[in-house]
C-alpha cells in the first residue's frame, strides 16, 4: 500500500473512534437560537464541510488568459525587418 492510502486509512480509523466516543447531547447555540443536538451530528457535519472546503481550495486553478502571449503568437509571423517602399524612400 502507498503512504497516501495508509494515511487515509489511519485518519478514517481515528475519526471513527472520535465519533463513536462523542454521542452525548449538547446545547448548540447559533445566533439567537439554542438547539439540543448530539456531538456526533455536529462532528460529522463539520468533517464533511472540512472535506468540501479542502477539495475546493486544493483543486487546480484554471489557466488565466494571457493577452500578451496571444498578441505575440499572432505577430511573430510578421517579419520585423521588412520596410514598405514609402518607408525606404523616406529613410533615403
Amino acid at each position: 500500500m502507498s503512504i497516501k492510502t495508509t494515511t487515509i486509512i489511519a485518519i478514517t480509523i481515528l475519526l471513527t473512534a472520535a465519533l463513536a466516543q462523542n454521542t452525548d447531547n449538547v446545547t448548540f447555540a447559533f445566533l439567537f437560537m439554542n438547539f439540543r443536538i448530539s456531538k456526533l451530528t455536529i462532528m460529522i457535519v463539520m468533517t464533511v464541510i472540512g472535506f468540501i472546503l479542502g477539495y475546493l481550495v486544493g483543486r487546480p486553478k484554471k489557466a488565466k488568459y494571457d493577452i500578451e502571449a496571444y498578441h505575440d503568437n499572432i505577430h511573430q509571423k510578421e517579419d520585423k525587418n521588412t520596410l514598405s517602399d514609402e518607408d525606404r524612400d523616406y529613410i533615403n
